[in-house]
């Protein structure tokens, strides 16, 4: 007999070979009909895994966990790419892999699939679900897998970059056999719902220079209504694009002239982008912080030194020879900090420096990846560099995080995770290799955020190359994780630029860097923001804050005198004097989403006063300038949503 732990640490003995699925069964039939595969010791099996061992397992479900999903989303892929054999015999097979949400397969077949064709393959594959077919894991040598996949050459070729000796794993259901590794569902009668979602080309391992393949994306659910949720939650997401709010709202521009993930921003666009730098600016400056300017070429020496060309030179942008220069645009600014700090002798008194800068950073991104603002080219970060003492360390980063705190309040922001991200200690070349700092740096990252009370959780392998940091992962409104700010603990970076501080004894000691930044790259934040408000930025943020629509020429000068007025206290207005309906001006302010518009007739004029209506709350009545002017100002003093 063996000792199972399950997840509520209870102990189960059973016989040796038992499988997850059997074990299932023992705890209860409905959790037996929910499993989708077994987690032994952290790693996911198929159900149909035999335990031979004491050991600790999790059985999961579509609702219980991230693999839970993967296994049940792969086993649908299957039976898709069963449900295209059917209908179009001929067909060669790639790869059909779950992903984040849902699943895809790609084909080789003559021509692209048409929505008839998508429609014939979603009723088969409803058909082999109704089938509920068994379905069987086996295993075959290289040779025998080569000769089964006979006809299947995106198999073969796969099955030849295994290695020799090594078994290679199938699943058969009816008719179909795929090669695979599973982990899969017991039968096809599992799956309870399914939805194709689109096509496309896919290159075949996304090499362009091979043959164009046809991909089918789709979705599967334990329940048809968890469907149309899903086709819910779609439209939400194609409502919140940013890319086609940046359009319609007129904040950014991209075009084939300028290059791939090289946004121009318009002048809503670069008033959001202008408020947001002014806002976080003048927050550094009541902290201490001195601003500087630095030049977004480097000569790569720069990055030899501080080690960024060892660890990332492959997302770099090539170098320029010039003269007897080698010149590379920056991916990031830590090493031109490090040299300000260096310029001259600090003591321990002068110690923190914080440098700050809103800095234009250049990433080399494929062309393939880059999307609107979300990811970009070129980009402007909003980094700073703390020099500090080692006994400063606690004291700054927990400065660091309340100011996180602080920016999250004033936007409003609430659903957010700290995240501690630390290194694989096994990656030897994504890491700087020095077990001792690695160790250090860490440990006193974990005592700091304990210290001050922060729940965190950790993930490995997401840390930067030089030492750990703290991410805030944000949720947004269509459900994403999202890296906004950071704050990463460096002991490195001081040691390859020998920097020095003369310490209380009279000796030189070595500063440690805080790197930090509190709303990432202004692109992605104004992507995030766009997504979040959908467009509908609250007033202190919108780039149009007042719109003034007389109803006729008559009100013309009295509509100029007050736009005067406001532009003169700082509020931003425009002006509809256009020879419309007022009915058609108002509902063309609520698609710019303008937060207040001003309508002005004869009567506002004859009294002096203003007509208001309020994009949230429609119409306000009436007031008077200086009412609405006090209303306004209090609105962005105190940042109201």
């Amino acid at each position: 007999m063996i000792k199972i732990t399950l997840k509520d640490n209870s102990i189960l003995e059973v016989e040796k070979g038992t499988s997850i699925y059997e074990i299932a069964q023992k705890i209860s039939e409905g959790l037996a009909r929910q499993a989708t595969c077994g987690t032994v010791n952290g790693k996911v099996q198929d159900l149909r895994y035999e335990l031979n061992e004491d050991c600790n397992l999790n059985i999961e479900t579509f609702e219980s966990s991230g693999e839970g999903k993967q296994a049940y989303w792969h086993t649908t892929s299957h039976i898709m790419a069963q449900a295209v054999k059917r209908l179009f015999p001929n067909v060669k097979f790639a790869i059909g892999p779950a992903i984040d949400e849902g699943f895809y397969y790609d084909f080789d077949v003559e021509k692209p699939f048409t929505d008839e064709d998508k429609e014939k393959i979603q009723q088969e594959m409803r058909k082999i679900i109704k089938e509920d077919i068994q379905i069987e894991k086996f295993s075959l040598p290289k040779q025998e897998a080569l000769k089964l996949m006979e006809g299947q050459e995106y198999k073969q070729e796969l099955i030849n970059e295994l290695k020799d000796g090594e078994e290679i794993s199938f699943y058969k259901q009816g008719d179909f056999t795929d090669l695979c590794a599973g982990p899969h569902l017991m039968s096809t009668g599992k799956v309870k719902a399914v939805k194709i979602l689109s096509s496309s080309g896919a290159y075949w391992r996304g090499d362009e220079k091979n043959k164009m393949l046809q991909r089918i994306y789709a979705i599967s659910f334990p329940k048809a209504s968890q469907v149309e949720e899903y086709l819910e939650y779609l439209e939400e997401i194609k409502q919140r694009d940013h890319r086609k709010l940046g359009k319609d709202l007129e904040l950014f521009m991209t075009h084939k002239l300028v290059g791939s993930g090289l946004p121009m921003y318009l002048p809503n666009g670069a008033t959001i982008r202008r408020i947001l730098e002014r806002y976080i600016q003048d927050k550094e400056l009541e902290m201490g912080y001195s601003h500087v300017y630095t030049p977004s070429l480097a000569n790569t020496e720069l990055y030899r030194v501080s080690g960024h060309w060892d660890h990332y030179s492959e997302d770099m942008f090539p170098r320029m020879k010039m003269d007897n220069e080698e010149m590379v645009l920056r991916p990031m600014n830590c090493p031109h900090h490090m040299l300000i700090y260096s310029s001259k002798m600090h003591s321990y008194r002068d110690l923190p420096i914080r440098i700050g800068e809103l800095a234009h950073d250049f990433r080399f991104e494929n062309s393939g990846s880059v999307c609107g603002l979300e990811r970009v080219r070129a980009m402007c970060m909003n980094d700073a560099h703390l020099f500090v003492r080692p006994d400063q360390i606690k004291e700054e980063f927990g400065k660091v995080v309340k100011l996180i705190l602080e920016v999250y309040k004033d936007f409003g922001f609430e659903d957010y995770e700290f995240r501690l991200s630390l290194r694989d200690k096994n990656d030897k070349e994504k890491y700087f290799d020095d077990d001792k700092m690695w160790e250090m740096a860490e440990n006193q990252l974990r005592e700091i955020l304990t210290e001050l009370g922060v729940d965190f959780y950790e993930a490995q392998g997401e840390a930067a190359f030089y030492g750990p940091k703290l991410d805030v992962q944000l949720k947004s409104a269509v459900g994403h994780d999202v890296t906004v700010s950071t704050c990463q603990l460096d002991f490195l970076l001081p040691e390859k630029f020998e920097l020095e501080y003369i310490g209380e004894d009279g000796e030189k000691h070595r500063p440690v860097v805080i790197h930090r930044a509190i709303l990432g790259t202004l692109d992605r934040f104004i992507c995030f923001l766009i997504e979040e408000t959908k467009g509908a930025f609250p007033l202190w943020l919108a780039p149009i804050q007042v719109k003034i629509m007389p109803i006729t020429d008559n009100q013309k000068e009295y509509a100029n005198k007050l736009m005067q007025k406001l532009i003169k206290v700082g509020i931003r207005v425009t002006l509809d004097d256009r020879n419309e309906k007022i009915g058609y001006k108002i509902r063309e302010a609520q698609l710019e989403k303008v937060p207040y518009m001003v309508v002005i007739g004869a009567k506002e004029q004859e009294e002096g006063k203003l007509a208001i209506r309020s994009r949230k709350d429609g119409d306000l009545g009436q007031m008077n300038v200086d009412e609405f002017i006090l209303k306004i100002k209090d609105e962005i003093e105190n940042k109201i949503k």
